[in-house]
């Protein structure tokens, strides 16, 4: 193989690892679901798509986003820096935004006053579980997202642990790629495709 031969297998080598950087940063980026606590909506060993841009790019290394088409709306699944610790991420489900005032009567959320309807959550509690049926009121601050898991006994969440910041968003949940269930050692065959709702 020749000199000219081995360089342009070299730049198509090297476009396409920095397409690919670029894609991975700024569009989508795949994640893997490792607990229970958004059943049903999402199961464990669910791997999805995150929609990086629609919520606006970050700028690396700043903390700053640019280019945003969309806020979060309550109801939205989306991937964040978790607050307690950066370097992980979590998914849970936007339940208020910012102003919003948020309470849980009975295992009732109430967005501004008025009951939640909720028909994705679910109350699934182990032995142990923390759980917390009783909060609130509380007014959702400025530039902050008040997120739970759909399951709602098993989910470490906003209830615990406060707010999260709009400019630690990974992106929103956009479709189910691939689904491995563990306990039977098998595909989930007929979950691959589903649009993340």
């Amino acid at each position: 193989m020749n000199k000219q031969k081995i360089w342009e297998n070299v730049k198509i080598i090297l476009t396409a690892a920095l397409l690919a950087l670029f894609i991975r940063a700024f569009v989508v980026q795949a994640f893997k679901i490792p607990s229970g606590s958004m059943i049903p909506t999402l199961l464990v060993g669910d791997h999805l798509l995150v929609n990086k841009f629609i919520y606006g790019l970050e700028i690396p290394f700043t903390g700053k986003r640019v280019l945003t088409f969309k806020t979060p709306n309550s109801g939205d699944i989306v991937v964040f820096k978790f607050p307690e610790d950066p370097a992980r991420d979590f998914i849970k489900r936007v339940i208020g935004i910012e102003g919003d005032i948020i309470e849980m009567r009975d295992k009732v959320v109430y967005v501004n006053e008025k009951p939640l309807t909720e028909p994705y959550a679910k109350y699934l509690a182990e032995p142990g579980s923390p759980t917390k049926e009783f909060f609130g009121p509380y007014l959702v601050p400025k530039g902050k997202l008040f997120v739970m898991g759909d399951n709602r006994d098993q989910s470490y969440d906003s209830r615990f642990w406060g707010y999260v910041d709009l400019n630690d968003l990974r992106g929103k949940a956009l479709v189910i790629y691939w689904s491995w269930d563990s306990s039977k050692k098998f595909p989930r065959f007929n979950r691959i495709g589903d649009i993340v709702r």
